[in-house]
C-alpha cells in the first residue's frame, strides 16, 4: 500500500469525519489503521474507506481505534499528589474569586475528569468549580456520561475517594451523582475547533505523543492562549515540552507548566 494512497485516504477521512490523520505520527497512525483493514479482510485503502463511508458501525471502530481511548483513574498517582498538594493550592492563591475553570482535554472514556472532580469535591469542598470534558470520539463520550466502569478499575481510585464518591454495583461501579454534575462533556476536535478561554489548568495527558512535532507546537501554543495568567497545563508522564519558555510557559514541577 503506497504513501500516495495513504494521503489519499487520510484526505477522504477529513472530508468524511473532519480528523486531520496527517497530523498525527504516520508510522504509528498507519499500523493501527491496517490491523482494522487486516481485521476485516481489506488490503486497499480505498476500499476500506468506501466501508467507512458507508457503514456506520465500521465507522465508529475505526473512531475508537484511531483516537487512542486509553485512560485511568489518578493515573501517575504522584502526579496528582504534586496536583493536590502544590499545583491547584497555588493557582487557588492568585484568584481573588475562589473558584476554577478546568478543561480535561481528550478525555477519552471519563476517567480523568472524574478524578479531577472527586480530588476537587474532597480537598478543595470550599471552592467553586467546573470541570469541562472534550473528546473528539462522540461513542466514548457517550461511556464516559454514563460513568459505569468495570469493577476492577475501582482499584486506581484512592481509598479516601471511593466511600464518598463511588456505587458499587454487582460487577461494576458508578460515579456518585454528585461527582457527575460537575463535569460538563462536550464534542471537540482539538486539531480543528476553537479552545475554551480563560481556564486555569488544562490536563491533557498521553496525548500528545501521537501528533507530529509541528502538530504539537501548534497545540502548545493554543493550550497557553487558553490559559489565564498563571494557570497551569498538566501533561502525561512521556510528554516533557521542551523549551517551554518558547510557548509563554515556565516548568512549576515535572510535567507541570505555568503560563507566564
Amino acid at each position: 500500500m503506497s504513501t500516495d494512497e495513504y494521503t489519499l485516504f487520510t484526505g477522504k477521512v477529513k472530508e468524511l469525519i473532519n480528523v486531520d490523520l496527517s497530523g498525527y505520527k504516520e508510522k504509528q497512525m498507519r499500523r493501527r489503521i491496517e490491523s482494522l483493514m487486516n481485521r476485516r479482510g481489506y488490503q486497499s485503502f480505498l476500499a476500506y474507506y468506501n466501508l467507512l463511508a458507508s457503514d456506520r458501525q465500521a465507522l465508529n471502530e475505526f473512531m475508537d481505534r484511531i483516537t487512542i481511548n486509553v485512560s485511568e483513574f489518578f493515573r501517575n498517582v504522584e502526579r496528582w499528589q504534586v496536583l493536590e498538594q502544590r499545583i491547584l493550592p497555588q493557582i487557588l492563591e492568585q484568584k481573588n474569586d475562589n473558584s476554577l475553570r478546568i478543561w480535561s482535554a481528550a478525555c477519552s472514556t471519563g476517567e480523568e475528569p472524574y478524578s479531577l472532580a472527586m480530588l476537587l469535591k474532597t480537598s478543595f469542598p470550599g471552592i467553586r468549580y467546573k470541570i469541562l470534558a472534550t473528546d473528539i470520539d462522540s461513542v466514548v463520550m457517550q461511556r464516559a456520561q454514563a460513568a459505569v466502569y468495570p469493577i476492577a478499575q475501582i482499584t486506581q481510585i484512592p481509598q479516601r475517594f471511593r466511600q464518598q464518591h463511588i456505587v458499587e454495583r454487582s460487577g461494576t461501579f458508578e460515579i456518585a451523582a454528585d461527582v457527575r454534575q460537575t463535569v460538563e462533556f462536550r464534542q471537540h476536535n482539538l486539531l480543528a475547533d476553537p479552545y475554551p478561554s480563560a481556564i486555569d489548568l488544562i490536563v491533557c495527558r498521553n496525548v500528545l505523543i501521537y501528533f507530529t512535532d509541528d502538530i504539537k507546537d501548534r497545540l502548545y501554543r493554543q493550550f497557553a492562549a487558553s490559559l489565564t495568567m498563571g494557570g497551569v497545563l498538566f501533561v502525561g508522564s512521556t510528554e516533557q515540552i521542551f523549551r517551554p519558555h518558547e510557548y509563554g510557559f515556565r516548568i512549576l514541577d515535572s510535567f507541570f507548566y505555568q503560563r507566564i
